[in-house]
């Protein structure tokens, strides 16, 4: 598995995920490739649950597009100012 963290500030409204809703605050934010699957999750920073971002799961054609996937993913997220 090849993956990407980041430190983000969800904005208002917070980041949706499946497993629980919504969460808000300053979050871990991880980007997952594993066999072409990407998956992007949070965490509230420094904790061990992780969380999986609705709709934030997709097959890539080539895995050197995880790091434009990660990259997307804390821009659209990382909210600090709202």
């Amino acid at each position: 598995m090849t993956g990407r963290t980041t430190d983000i500030t969800a904005g208002p409204g917070g980041v949706m995920t499946v497993e629980v809703g919504v969460i808000t605050g300053d979050l871990t934010l991880r980007t997952d490739l594993s066999d072409g699957a990407v998956t992007v999750k949070v965490q509230y920073k420094g904790a061990d649950e992780w969380y999986t971002v609705q709709g934030a799961k997709a097959q890539l054609a080539d895995k050197t597009d995880v790091d434009a996937v990660h990259a997307i993913a804390v821009a659209l997220l990382d909210r600090p100012s709202g």
